[in-house]
């Protein structure tokens, strides 16, 4: 967790209620991707490449 010293006590109530929302929420059941790309996600480093060409999104 963050340094919580100058984080007012409400702002600490929420994020304790918060991290035990995540901790309760089971992970999302998501079908298997066929024919998906391998390595990291390309819409989350900001472009995407395939053989060699890179397209900015």
């Amino acid at each position: 967790m963050t340094d919580t010293r100058d984080i007012p006590e409400a702002a600490k109530r929420a994020l304790a209620e918060a991290e035990q929302r995540r901790r309760d929420t089971p992970p999302a059941q998501r079908p298997k991707e066929y024919g998906g790309r391998d390595g990291p996600e390309p819409v989350r480093y900001g472009d995407y490449e395939k053989k060699g060409l890179c397209v900015d999104f």
